[in-house]
């Protein structure tokens, strides 16, 4: 369960970032090929931030698609769950991911100061 090592990272970030503030709430952007399960992520933040300046605070997670693009024949399209990195148009594996590897803390929602 890498998601709690994880979790762990992202406090250290947040807690840098905060200026001793109180944080309500974590934005994550994570892409699909990223291998994160955001349910997990979200139970390990539990963990994580229980008992530290964090307590309380949630992780709100945006999924971002995996897409590709297809060097043989410029097809793009989205990939499904389980990616196969292969062209759906012409069955070329000459491909590029455009996106679904994200992984960022887009914004922090703070208490007033």
């Amino acid at each position: 369960m890498h998601e709690l090592s994880i979790c762990g990272s992202i406090a250290d970030i947040v807690n840098r970032h905060s200026a001793g503030r109180r944080v309500a709430v974590v934005h994550l952007r994570i892409g699909r090929l990223r291998q994160i399960v955001p349910d997990t992520l979200v139970y390990c933040w539990s963990l994580v931030s229980a008992d530290t300046a964090l307590a309380g605070s949630r992780l709100e997670v945006e999924s971002v698609e995996a897409r590709i693009s297809c060097h043989d024949c410029g097809a793009q399209q989205v990939i499904g769950d389980f990616p196969i990195l292969v062209c759906d148009t012409c069955q070329g594996t000459h491909v590029r991911v455009d996106a679904g590897e994200d992984f960022l803390i887009t914004s922090l929602d703070l208490a007033e100061a």
